[in-house]
């Protein structure tokens, strides 16, 4: 699953996308603008920025420097009317990770998107492993030991998020935020975390899985490979 923020000031094409990709399980979220665009990305990661060139307050360009400045480590997947060979050198060079002409078809969009992430974050393959544990992101199977774990949507995203975050640790936030997108903001707290950690824990050790994902006190979780 991928976090995507959509930066495009055209609402109907934002909704259109944003409603095309949640049907392919991706979480969404809008910046209408520069300004909008600009706090999101200071505030929160995203596997994906869709980032259209032409905003009404700002050059998209100039939002890319900012993202690469920081080392978000947002993957950015131009989209401009502009059909310049100059716009998509500068994009590509800027380091834009690929670049969309519109109009284009939103399975297209769709198709690029997950093509970046798999060679970002999956070394260009669809299948994400560590010792008996495997994720197929294309099947949308998780295994252990070969056999078939029988997971929920979200405990399929978070066995996955802790895959690709091996080691790290990952807050209660960040997780939620991940899962859920901009409607974690609206949540008292961040207790169903727990459960989704604990049923997914519980799952694995069921199908003679090892337990990698430790507890951080105070923190989070992390999936923890030394314990191999």
């Amino acid at each position: 699953m991928m976090k995507v923020l959509i930066v495009e000031d055209n609402r109907e094409l934002a909704e259109n996308i944003r409603g095309y990709l949640a049907r392919e399980a991706c979480v969404c979220e809008h910046g209408y603008t520069y300004g909008e665009a600009q706090d999101k990305i200071a505030a929160y990661q995203y596997d994906c920025i869709i980032l259209d060139i032409m905003l009404p307050d700002g050059d998209g360009l100039d939002l890319l420097e900012f993202i690469r400045t920081r080392k978000a480590g947002s993957s950015v997947l131009i989209i401009s009317a502009k059909n310049a060979l100059d716009d998509k050198v500068n994009g590509l060079e800027l380091g834009a990770d690929d670049y969309l002409t519109k109009p284009f078809h939103l399975p297209e969009l769709h198709a690029r998107l997950k093509a970046i992430y798999r060679r970002k974050n999956l070394d260009g393959d669809h299948v994400v492993s560590f010792n008996e544990i495997s994720v197929n992101t294309a099947t949308l199977e998780a295994r252990v030991n070969d056999a078939l774990l029988e997971l929920t949507k979200k405990e399929f995203d978070l066995l996955l998020y802790f895959l690709i975050n091996k080691n790290r640790v990952l807050t209660r936030q960040s997780i939620a935020e991940h899962l859920w997108g901009d409607y974690a903001d609206n949540l008292a707290n961040f207790d169903f975390v727990y459960q989704h950690v604990k049923n997914l824990r519980k799952k694995i050790s069921a199908a003679n899985g090892k337990d990698y994902i430790g507890t951080v006190y105070g923190l989070g979780y992390k999936f923890n490979t030394h314990t191999a």
